[in-house]
């Protein structure tokens, strides 16, 4: 992985009293890494998995493959209290734990309900996303955490484009369906590294801002706007601001996703699957490639990345929509590959300024809430769409939607700066 996100050795080596050691953050992100291979790796071949289980035609493939998406959604916003209350490690390492318990028994299932269940629980006893933040949130602050974010934004991308390829190498030999058994090795190893690492200080230390200014979308007592946008420090975003283009962005950049390999094969006759699991995968190797960088770059005017990056992202769906050989979905795959980044890696960046004075478990928590749900709106449309209008259809809703999200970010950017210059 080339996602360098943390500062030298000669910056902040050591790890200060209750945080964390450039070692420390790059073992988190390697559990991260472990972790999400195994939750992101089996789901494609779920329609391979489905006629073993009562269902011949797969055809509840596409709701499955959203169910822990789903219940992750709901999930979060409880864990990430507990974890405020009881400790960040010790919430950490039981999503670790609930992942494990949740292969296993997805991989022992013997009917569709059993393995539904498995899913359901899976998504709502895991949420390692919000609980690996949430824990480095607690430890480092600033640009460090937004570097530690970027880096396990970067793990997750590795394990996108590694997992399926390891899963179908292995299902020659190992049914995917038993894999789930063999993936549960990975949290629960991930979980034995992690209950080395220390508790990154007491979680009442970190939990002093529980007011109207920490609105929690997964609540139903959340701040009115006004009452927001009054508390918040000046020059910070406003946490329905994050939670908005945080939800966008995600729905912008997914919908893509369950189609793409339609649309190539019906764009491009007689192109093999290794190519289209080539294309689908470089928006993530532009990640792993520039993400570091492009953290430098934008460390002090995340907004303005934010903006250029739902404009890529706009430019690269919409070319999408009219790509019909292979360098040209070569190039869109890259336009698209450069707002994934410029995107990720600016949300990071404004998420370690919303964490300062707050508690990260509920604030991260809340985020994962509201990125899950931006998935799960993003697949429902595709679905509704591409039914409707064919597989160029969801491509050009998230063009239009990624248009609307940068000419608001492009706002917010101007606000931004004209706050700066006043100051």
């Amino acid at each position: 992985m080339t996602v360098d996100a943390l500062p030298r050795p000669a910056e902040h080596d050591a790890a200060a009293p209750g945080g964390l050691g450039r070692r420390q953050v790059h073992a988190v992100a390697a559990c991260y890494f472990v972790a999400s291979f195994a939750a992101l790796g089996l789901p494609p071949y779920l329609t391979v998995i489905l006629p073993g289980l009562g269902d011949p035609q797969g055809r509840w493939a596409g709701v499955l493959y959203i169910v822990p998406t789903v219940f992750s959604a709901l999930g979060a916003p409880l864990w990430g209290r507990l974890a405020d209350r009881y400790g960040r490690k010790r919430l950490l390492l039981r999503a670790q734990l609930g992942l494990a318990v949740s292969f296993l028994l997805a991989g022992a299932a013997d009917s569709l309900p059993a393995f539904t269940l498995a899913l359901v629980l899976q998504g709502f006893l895991g949420g390692t996303f919000a609980a690996t933040n949430g824990y480095l949130a607690a430890a480092l602050d600033g640009a460090r955490l937004s570097r530690a974010l970027t880096l396990m934004q970067g793990s997750a991308r590795a394990a996108l484009v590694a997992a399926p390829i390891l899963v179908g190498a292995l299902s020659p030999w190992i049914d995917p369906h038993r894999q789930y058994l063999l993936m549960a090795v990975l949290p629960l190893t991930a979980a034995v590294f992690l209950s080395l690492l220390p508790e990154p200080g007491r979680p009442e230390a970190r939990a002093t801002t529980e007011s109207a200014s920490d609105p929690d979308p997964g609540s139903a007592t959340a701040a009115t706007p006004t009452s927001t946008t009054a508390d918040e420090p000046p020059g910070r975003t406003p946490l329905r601001v994050l939670y908005g283009l945080e939800f966008a962005f995600v729905f912008a950049t997914i919908i893509s996703f369950p189609y793409l390999i339609a649309m190539a094969e019906e764009r491009l006759p007689g192109v093999s699957g290794t190519t289209t699991g080539v294309l689908f995968a470089l928006p993530h190797l532009c990640y792993l490639a520039f993400a570091a960088r492009t953290h430098t770059a934008f460390l002090h005017r995340p907004h303005t990345g934010i903006a250029l990056g739902f404009g890529f992202v706009a430019l690269g769906l919409a070319g999408h929509s009219v790509a019909d050989s292979l360098p040209a979905f070569v190039a869109v795959r890259l336009l698209l590959g450069a707002g994934l980044t410029l995107g990720l890696v600016c949300l990071s960046v404004l998420a370690a300024e919303a964490c300062r004075g707050r508690a990260p478990g509920r604030l991260f928590g809340s985020l994962e809430f509201v990125s899950k749900g931006g998935a799960v709106a993003a697949g429902a449309v595709a679905a509704l769409v591409n039914g409707r209008f064919g597989a160029t259809s969801p491509v050009l809703v998230g063009t239009a939607a990624a248009l609307l999200a940068a000419v608001a970010a492009t706002a917010l950017s101007s606000r931004s700066r004209q706050r700066w210059s006043r100051s």
